[in-house]
């Protein structure tokens, strides 16, 4: 089966990444998707009312007393 990529959109996303190859650019792509994925994830656990207490770090070895 022939797949066809688009060379227009794989040049300019080359470019952006820093990439040489084809299938370097397609990796680094589809890592950028992943990692996309989880940093949302990770702002959807940092709103979560009460999930962190940040003030707790202030004085958690000791902090200013």
């Amino acid at each position: 089966m022939f797949a066809f990529v688009d060379r227009e959109i794989t040049q300019r996303a080359a470019e952006i990444l820093e990439t040489r190859t084809l299938r370097g650019t397609i990796h680094a792509s589809l890592l950028e998707v992943v990692n996309a994925r989880r940093r949302l994830e990770l702002i959807g656990l940092f709103s979560q009312p009460e999930r962190f207490y940040f003030d707790a770090a202030d004085t958690a070895w000791g902090g200013d007393e």
